[in-house]
């Protein structure tokens, strides 16, 4: 079977005052049918530019995209009506209320009202927002915000889920619910996961495999264990386990203690 996404020498550059400004440098990658990938990379990396281009958001300097079975270039409807995406943003709208914009979302993908109010109902129960459907927006908790938006996200059911470094700003309960509503999501939809993320603990959690970035180039890829392997920590390790010890040399040496990077 065909991979789900997969880009060729995929690119970006911004016109400024000092001339262009590569955001993204040339990406290589593959996604397989029902794979959690962790795009992985410090802020200012590349992550969520490269994530725009692949959902027709931002149009590429170059290079090419199969996304879903569709060309990203000539097809980029048909990319839309087979992904999800949710922003680091979000987009609700803080006044309605949450069965008001489940519904809404499903009337904008051509459901019928009933087919809406159905998959509303639908959603609510499988992420756990049944209790919150009366409420406004502005009502919910950053992690209840962070689930409706999925919720839309899954609203016409996609083969391919952006999402875009999901757990910032959540407290740590709520990133532990977040990750088992990933998992969830997998399991019990098939959907396909592309996961940015900035947080280590986070892409070994959640991934198959990651595909690490830095400065718009793609500079390691493989599972986490294979790559905590290859970059010297332990398998059974998490990736911010692995640490180097240095200890100073010369006169006060007997006074330095190894620091942990």
């Amino acid at each position: 079977m065909a991979p789900i996404l997969s880009t060729h020498d995929l690119a970006l550059a911004f016109p400024t005052k000092h001339g262009l400004v590569e955001a993204v440098r040339g990406i290589d990658m593959s996604i397989e049918n029902g794979e959690i990938l962790g795009f992985l990379g410090p802020n200012g990396a590349g992550k969520t530019t490269t994530l725009r281009m692949l959902t027709t958001l931002l149009t590429p300097t170059r290079g090419s995209a199969t996304v879903a079975g569709h060309d990203l270039a000539t097809e980029p409807r048909a990319v839309r009506q087979k992904i999800g995406y949710v922003a680091q943003s979000g987009g609700l709208d803080p006044q309605e209320r949450v069965r008001a914009e489940l519904v809404l979302q499903g009337r904008l993908y051509r459901l019928s009202r009933t087919e809406a109010e159905a998959r509303a109902e639908e959603l609510a129960t499988d992420l756990d927002l049944t209790d919150l459907l009366d409420r406004k927006c502005s009502e919910l908790s950053g992690g209840q915000r962070r689930r409706l938006d999925i919720a839309m996200a899954l609203t016409h059911r996609p083969a391919l889920l952006f999402l875009d470094e999901p757990t910032t700003g959540l407290d740590p309960g709520s990133r532990a619910d977040l990750w088992e509503l990933v998992r969830r999501i997998r399991r019990q939809e098939g959907t396909t996961i592309f996961l940015t993320t900035h947080y280590l603990d986070e892409a070994d959690a959640l991934a198959d495999r990651l595909v690490i970035i830095d400065h718009g180039e793609i500079v390691a890829e493989g599972a986490p264990t294979a790559l905590k392997e290859q970059y010297g920590g332990s398998p059974d390790a998490s990736l911010q386990d692995t640490f180097i010890a240095i200890t100073g040399h010369g006169p006060r040496q007997e006074e330095d203690a190894p620091i942990a990077v």
